[in-house]
């Protein structure tokens, strides 16, 4: 009997806010295929994540835990297993393309093939890590912009994490991961059982940094913007408000911060 077990896509963006989405009552956002989704699907309005890091976040999504059961506490945490690996026991065929942000990067986790995209801009967790993206620009004489590069530049300390895509465009790493999953269902062999397969896409995640087309509309419009007052920042308790100053100090995916940004630079950073 031939299994009749549904296929399985699961397509996950990074840090996005669920502000971004015009369906959901934002409609300074232009989002039709997510609009979609809201209009014919499911749509959970009371979720939450587990933790404000993307590890432990991820290793609660992929195994049902809280951080202080999985024992992932923070980024470069080593993270091995998860439900992924019942679904191949079970028959499925599993498949990764893009981030997942396991640690070490390409642990099997269960899946049966991973073509691994991780983040824009990962200097955290290992010196370097050439990922399929690494891979695919260098095939074509291209290196991803990046932390390095940026830094060289003269507007850096003012740009707060927002950039211009100037590589073409189909190299972004949006672009790439989904290309590449349209490929991997377009010409790989398809498995005799059910498929699961996860497509991590890379972005809104820092590097704020859209082909310049998309960011264009955005620069017009009137967004929201972050507002805050000195008696509300006083009030914080004491680790946030060390943080604040400690995220001044360095430049994590390329966000040089500035406790007194202008309006300007705060649009820039929420039209890209």
């Amino acid at each position: 009997m031939t299994d009749q077990r549904p296929n399985i896509i699961l397509i996950i963006t990074d840090q996005q806010r669920y502000d971004t989405i015009r369906a959901l009552g934002y409609p300074y956002v232009d989002t039709p295929h997510l609009d979609r989704l809201v209009n014919e699907g499911v749509t959970f309005t009371n979720a939450y994540v587990t933790a404000p890091s993307c590890a432990p976040s991820r290793a609660s999504l992929f195994t049902g835990l809280y951080p202080h059961t999985t024992g992932i506490l923070k980024n470069a945490d080593q993270w091995r297993h998860s439900w992924v690996e019942s679904l191949a026991a079970s028959g499925y065929y599993c498949v990764n393309v893009g981030k997942m942000h396991t640690f070490p990067y390409d642990t099997p986790m269960g899946f049966h093939e991973r073509y691994v995209v991780e983040n824009k801009d990962r200097y955290l967790e290992c010196r370097y890590y050439f990922d399929e993206w690494d891979k695919g620009l260098r095939a074509r004489g291209l290196v991803k912009q990046q932390r390095e590069l940026y830094r060289q530049r003269d507007d850096y300390e003012e740009r707060l994490g927002a950039f211009e895509w100037e590589l073409p465009e189909e190299t972004h790493s949006d672009f790439f991961v989904a290309d590449m999953a349209t490929w991997w269902i377009e010409h790989k062999p398809q498995p005799d059982g059910p498929l699961f397969l996860q497509i991590g896409f890379p972005g809104p995640h820092p590097p704020y940094d859209p082909i310049p087309r998309y960011a264009a509309p955005y620069l017009e419009r009137d967004l929201p913007l972050p507002s805050f007052n000195e008696d509300e920042i006083a009030s914080q308790p004491p680790p946030f408000q060390a943080m604040r100053e400690h995220n001044t100090e360095v430049d994590h995916d390329s966000i040089a911060y500035n406790l007194e940004p202008t309006r300007a630079q705060l649009h820039r950073q929420r039209a890209y």
